[in-house]
């Protein structure tokens, strides 16, 4: 399904034509092997994490789910459902309106380095990016790639100049150039222009390299809240 006609992609500047131009079939085909892959053997040997994790999610808040799905705009425009270990209280979306101005990222995007929606067990998944794991269904299902822009919020989009909605260009990520670039120390500018570069620049040599510095940055735990 695609979003309202407000939050349309299709007024984009010049760079679509760009894009399209580069299009690179073979690369977005070992791309997506190499998604499938990973993903599929991620799962696999990361099921005894996820075993772990949901029972220390239930343990911590017993009444809210283990998984937590949102609808994400991904590429072009188009919703899907993003799933993600839950990291904050059940009631958290109800609580974000009274929050917003406590915002530390300018832009579209919230950013809240004491949020106090995030559970106990929330904020150390959250630390070591462990509540991203269930995003490798997502890869699997093809609504995500384990490198790329990562997929906004609707009412993140219905706040975007034409100039940011670029980044709707491509299948979103996990992972991409702005996460092993500051992270969260970033403004929303700043994210933008890295996911940008990516978009224009993208190969599959680029994807390595960002999935084997997202692995050294993960591990150290640099800029996540």
């Amino acid at each position: 399904m695609e979003i309202e006609e407000n939050l349309n992609v299709a007024a984009f500047t010049g760079l679509e034509n760009s894009v399209a131009a580069q299009s690179k079939p073979f690369y977005l085909l070992c791309k997506r092997i190499t998604d499938f892959v990973l993903a599929l053997v991620g799962l696999i040997l990361l099921s005894p994490v996820f075993l772990i994790v949901a029972i220390l999610i239930k343990w911590d808040d017993p009444k809210g789910t283990i998984f937590f799905g949102q609808d994400r705009v991904g590429k072009d425009g188009e919703l899907f459902k993003m799933f993600k270990f839950r990291s904050m209280y059940a009631d958290a979306e109800e609580r974000l309106a009274n929050l917003l101005e406590y915002n530390e990222v300018s832009g579209a995007m919230f950013k809240m380095k004491e949020d106090p929606r995030i559970t106990k067990i929330g904020a150390c998944i959250r630390k070591c990016s462990i509540d991203e794991l269930p995003q490798l269904f997502n890869v699997l299902m093809g609504d995500m790639s384990l490198v790329g822009p990562r997929p906004a919020l609707i009412r993140e989009v219905a706040e975007y100049t034409s100039y940011d909605k670029q980044r709707l260009l491509v299948t979103p990520g996990i992972s991409g150039l702005w996460q092993v670039s500051g992270r969260s120390r970033l403004t929303f500018a700043q994210m933008v222009e890295l996911d940008l570069e990516y978009v224009t620049t993208r190969s599959y040599w680029m994807d390595i390299k960002i999935l084997f510095k997202t692995v050294k940055v993960v591990c150290k735990g640099d800029g996540a809240y």
